[in-house]
């Protein structure tokens, strides 16, 4: 049976979600699901915008064939090639074989990379500021390279003043009959989702989502609709001014995430230790065990927070596994303009702090405190001085720092 949701007079939400999904593109986990949206535009021509992921196909079908009764469907527009959008593309070409692929040069490609079927007798490449009229709507084509694959392009229909913006824009979780950003608690509920995505998904890419920002100014934008998350008619500034914050990498807040590898306790220790005192300075921290806590939730708060502390014990001579892994994430998903400090510990041989330091060095516009805490197996007495110069090290960096609170 179909589940489909109206968003203006001539356009429909006609995707899925998923809430049986655990891992997205098997790294990311989701506990609240998520979901696929595909969008159906319903003018002289029809247009299908993206399909979905082959999990929920079925049900998205029914939607596609319940909203076209009789019609035929005269164009798909494939905005991005990723599996968990185009799953559907062979059942479409089979049922509406007349349908024409909207797509770029690029698009192609991948569609024969992917699927084996005679593309060329169906394609329509468009490029950059093409146009297609559908009868009352006309859609414009602006390609975005790299938000998050490189054949990726949006689409703007300049009748109802509405983007269609691929995976920008974009959020974990499932819909739950809500399809509209203002019908939910957003700030509370989903942004801490949204940063996820975000930094996980496309935060390596913060100069190519600066030149889709740039595109998009341009533009007089009523709504937007990406391919996972809610759909925004309201207070597009919200998501807008995140991006513009998130792509420059730039912190959203004043305070210290602090993420600890601790085996017996010690090093955790003196990171709780050092929280405490951050705020009783009046400091706002939040803590993460790197060993329990799942990498992207700590990488989207590194994209949130304006000064971090990575606190980590030596193991086999180098940084603990966990600890390691999140700092080759934090490098791969280009994290700048961070102020950072270190605790190592090392029974015999501390030698974790100073791997830190070294692979933190490529990132670009990292203050690195000279403060290092080098703790042998605990945290003694006479070091609580080195971790009060710690926090003021942190207090008189963040109270230079302007960030939007």
């Amino acid at each position: 049976m179909y589940c489909i949701k109206k968003i203006t007079d001539d356009l429909l939400w006609v995707g899925s979600n998923d809430r049986r999904l655990a891992m997205f593109e098997g790294v990311y986990s989701v506990p609240a699901g998520v979901s696929y949206n595909s969008y159906f535009l319903n003018d002289e021509k029809t247009v299908l915008f993206d399909t979905v992921d082959k999990a929920v196909q079925q049900r998205f079908m029914e939607n596609i064939t319940k909203v076209l009764g009789d019609r035929k469907l005269d164009y798909l527009v494939i905005q991005h090639m990723e599996p968990d959008h185009t799953a559907a593309l062979m059942e479409l070409v089979s049922l509406y074989p007349d349908m024409q692929i909207v797509c770029n040069s690029k698009i192609l490609t991948f569609i024969k990379q992917f699927y084996d079927f005679d593309i060329e007798s169906r394609v329509h490449i468009v490029k950059e500021n093409d146009t297609l009229n559908t009868g009352k709507h006309t859609l414009h084509f602006m390609m975005a390279p790299m938000v998050h694959w490189p054949e990726v392009m949006v689409t703007y229909d300049s009748t109802d003043k509405v983007l269609f913006s691929a995976d920008a824009f974009g959020c974990f979780g499932a819909l739950n009959g809500a399809i509209f950003a203002d019908e939910v608690d957003f700030a509370k509920d989903y942004m801490d989702e949204t940063r996820r995505y975000y930094a996980n998904i496309v935060g390596k890419y913060g100069v190519q989502v600066q030149a889709l920002l740039g595109k998009a100014s341009a533009l007089e934008i009523d709504m937007i609709c990406p391919l996972h998350g809610f759909v925004w008619r309201k207070n597009l500034d919200e998501i807008i001014s995140k991006y513009m914050l998130w792509s420059k990498y730039e912190p959203e807040e004043r305070g210290v995430m602090i993420a600890y590898a601790s085996v017996y306790g010690n090093t955790e220790n003196a990171a709780e230790i050092l929280a405490c005192r951050l705020r009783d300075d009046g400091i706002k921290t939040v803590m993460f065990d790197v060993s329990v806590t799942p990498a992207s939730e700590i990488v989207a708060a590194a994209f949130r927070w304006s000064h971090l502390v990575f606190a980590s014990t030596t193991y086999n001579a180098g940084i603990f596994i966990t600890m390691e892994a999140l700092i080759h994430d934090l490098i791969s998903h280009n994290l700048q303009n961070r102020t950072v400090a270190i605790i190592e510990n090392g029974s015999w041989a501390a030698t974790s702090g100073n791997l830190i330091r070294e692979k933190l060095e490529k990132c670009k516009n990292m203050t690195i405190l000279e403060n290092k805490i080098s703790l042998k197996s605990s945290l003694k007495a006479e070091q609580l001085a080195d971790i009060d110069a710690i926090v003021s090290a942190i207090s008189n960096s963040a109270s230079r720092l302007s960030v939007i609170e």
